[in-house]
């Protein structure tokens, strides 16, 4: 396998393609991209298979290129490498986690300067300089010594952070009974230490590491929650959190078992931004985002940005603007006035401060957006897809694109990432590739979960139609 960047990094098998000997062709390449005066790194890593050794690796190599490195003293989310990024204004960093893909799979992600995902010029150079010089090494113990490499606690600064950021004087007077799901993922623990002092009372599942991920990949999708869904059909939690491998992405399970999707966290999100806590600014969501959110948007008159999916487009707006919140479907959501990054773990004490501000469940508060905004129904399904039918199927619907969905029209035809479809009551399908897995992606939202499962059952009869 080639060695390849997708929309967050490089991410392959355990043993197969993701081996000692790959992540240190990829570490000289990333130092070779980085190396030059005074240049410093920080480092971290997740609960998944070897990652403590596999960062371990990656520091060596930088450090016997000539790179100062701040590696972690335990594993972390992969929002604390970016935070210290920013806080100790540093060259860039890497986090070694495979996010939310399945157990097998390790990963390599790349943070830069601006304490982010790196973009494609960065990753695009990396990959031009694999095999390109000679791997150095030196031991890591060899590096602590001489001061080249600096071992540090990350944690403490992310929760200073996070406690200053939240209204801890609401939090205090409320009294909410919270599930958090980690889903084996290192944000065990997290917000409850947030929110120790508050009214709110955390209950954890699926805490502590587990290579195996309970047997599912640690992603926040409605097939790999069924014991958030009998927790909260059975228990009387007021809502369930739920985040991803790495801790980066967010989905949540209201009272009864009812799925809250990514775009429906960050439309919640964004009005509580707007009506609760004042603030202003634009939104960015990707191609695969609600219709909800533009529907906000219309109502208070903001600007709204669409990017292809993949955080780092949310990012390079949140650079270059002054961007209220932007997100994408798959659970990562980035928010004004901390660093342009993915953070499940925030975003579950926001969203618990939205019912704490409202005095009102997420149930309350989601029955009033429906009566205002409308009903949208979101779904999505994975379907393995081999490498040889993926140029196929897009030049199919390039050049055969269906007019009409179920008997409705597309009014509208999206191309810049995948293809989406909308049809004339602003419901919509899109096929999209995976841009790390043999996977073709498909979206659909409408009104009903059946309409939305419909769209999906069209979509995937016209995958299977390629030979």
């Amino acid at each position: 396998m080639a060695i390849k960047f997708g929309t967050d990094g490089w991410r392959a098998v355990i043993s197969e393609d993701f081996t000692f000997e790959n992540v240190r062709i990829v570490s000289q390449a990333i130092a070779d991209h980085f190396k030059k005066d005074k240049a410093a790194m920080a480092i971290g890593y997740d609960w998944r298979f070897l990652s403590e050794k596999y960062a371990e690796m990656v520091t060596e190599v930088l450090a016997a290129n000539g790179i100062k490195v701040l590696l972690s003293d335990k594993a972390i989310p992969t929002p604390l490498v970016s935070l210290a990024i920013k806080n100790r204004k540093l060259s860039g960093g890497v986090m070694i986690t495979a996010s939310h893909n399945p157990p097998d799979y390790n990963g390599i992600k790349i943070k830069a300067h601006y304490a982010s995902s790196a973009d494609k010029g960065i990753t695009g150079s990396v990959e031009s300089l694999l095999n390109k010089n000679k791997i150095k090494t030196a031991p890591l113990k060899d590096a602590v010594k001489s001061g080249q490499v600096e071992i540090i606690d990350m944690k403490t600064d992310y929760m200073k952070f996070v406690r200053s950021y939240i209204d801890m004087d609401v939090l205090k007077k409320s009294k909410f009974n919270v599930l958090v799901d980690c889903m084996h993922g290192v944000g065990d623990g997290y917000i409850g230490e947030v929110l120790k002092g508050t009214g709110i009372k955390i209950t954890q599942i699926r805490a502590g590491r587990d290579p195996l991920f309970g047997g599912v990949a640690p992603e926040p999708i409605p097939k790999n929650l069924e014991p958030t869904f009998q927790a909260m059909k059975k228990s009387d939690y007021d809502i369930a959190i739920v985040n991803d491998g790495d801790a980066d992405r967010i989905s949540a399970v209201m009272p009864g078992g009812g799925y809250l999707s990514a775009g429906q966290i960050m439309a919640l999100l964004l009005l509580h931004f707007i009506e609760d806590k004042k603030w202003k600014g634009a939104v960015v969501k990707t191609v695969s985002n609600t219709t909800l959110i533009d529907r906000i948007v219309k109502k208070y008159e903001l600007k709204l940005h669409e990017t292809p999916v993949g955080f780092k487009y949310i990012c390079r707006l949140m650079l270059d603007e002054d961007i209220l919140i932007g997100g994408e479907e798959s659970g990562g959501i980035g928010v004004k006035n901390y660093i342009p990054e993915r953070d499940g773990m925030l975003l579950g004490v926001l969203l618990i401060e939205m019912m704490a501000h409202r005095k009102k469940g997420i149930l309350g508060i989601m029955a009033d957006i429906e009566k205002e905004y409308g009903r949208f129904c979101y779904t999505r399904i994975d379907m393995e897809y081999p490498d040889d039918k993926k140029k196929k199927l897009m030049k199919f619907l390039k050049e055969s694109p269906p007019m009409e969905i179920l008997g409705k029209p597309v009014k509208e035809l999206k191309s810049y990432d995948g293809y989406k479809f909308i049809l004339e009551d602003d419901s919509w399908l899109i096929m999209r590739l995976s841009g790390t897995e043999p996977i073709l992606r498909v979206y659909a939202e409408a009104s009903s979960e059946k309409l939305a499962k419909d769209y999906l059952a069209f979509g995937k009869k016209i995958a299977l139609s390629i030979t």
